[in-house]
């Protein structure tokens, strides 16, 4: 492969491969939808409450409010997780240049976080234990349903063991991908310090929340209202290089 066939497969070149073109249209299309589930998850807090807290309420819920009952039992973020590989995709092939090795591997530690968090879901789950105790014609086939429950909600995506690692693991690898950025010229500084803090941040919500739940809160406030921001800036850049580099804009 000769020089100018090597940087038409560049990220960030005006002559970038189409699967690279490819990859900037969808990770910063991703990065707008998740900021449209990040403001959607706020007003659903503030309007619906928070999940429910005892089997009984979520039982309750989703008998009588199955929609409601889905929501609160966030049914939406384990739909809406998935997004964070494209997003996550697009930010390689962004700082592929920059960084391939250390990328690749936030990207990884990314992927491999995320896939833990979405194998700990219980919405359908509950939903299921939620028919079969309004069926249950006894007494002791309800405390049966309602002792399924409680265990359902203890292995949720913020309670579980495999949903803490893999946040431990999705947010280093976004913590790693920052500093990336803040070693390449494709994104700007203030995008790649904003992301560190913002992740850290959040990487400490979960470490702290084990020991400190105070402290994870804390943390987890702090952290909450820069993902919009974050995301514009990376889903806008995203757009950007996906636009500069299209064969049209380049002819």
């Amino acid at each position: 492969m000769d020089a100018s066939e090597e940087q038409s497969n560049t990220p960030g070149s005006d002559s970038a491969a189409p699967a690279w073109i490819a990859l900037y249209w969808i990770g910063g299309v991703a990065a707008f939808l998740l900021i449209l589930y990040a403001l959607a998850t706020l007003i659903q807090l503030v309007v619906l409450g928070g999940p429910p807290t005892t089997a009984a309420e979520a039982f309750s819920l989703l008998h009588n409010h199955k929609i409601i009952g889905l929501l609160r039992l966030d049914l939406p973020t384990v739909l809406v997780m998935p997004l964070y590989y494209l997003l996550f995709l697009g930010l390689l092939a962004a700082l592929w240049r920059t960084d391939r090795a250390n990328a690749t591997l936030s990207t990884s530690l990314v992927f491999v976080g995320v896939t833990l968090v979405l194998a700990t879901p219980t919405a359908l789950s509950m939903m299921w234990l939620s028919d079969k105790y309004a069926a249950a014609t006894s007494d002791a086939a309800r405390l049966q349903f309602l002792a399924a429950g409680e265990a359902l909600l203890v292995s949720d995506i913020w309670h579980s063991t495999g949903a803490i690692i893999g946040g431990i693991l999705a947010q280093s690898g976004a913590v790693l991908i920052s500093v990336v950025m803040l070693r390449s010229s494709v994104f700007g500084k203030p995008t790649a310090y904003l992301g560190i803090l913002m992740h850290g941040f959040d990487l400490a919500h979960i470490v702290l929340g084990l020991f400190v739940p105070v402290a994870g809160v804390v943390f987890m406030a702090i952290a909450g209202p820069f993902y919009p921001i974050w995301l514009f800036l990376v889903g806008r850049r995203l757009l950007k290089l996906a636009a500069a580099s299209s064969p049209a804009r380049s002819a």
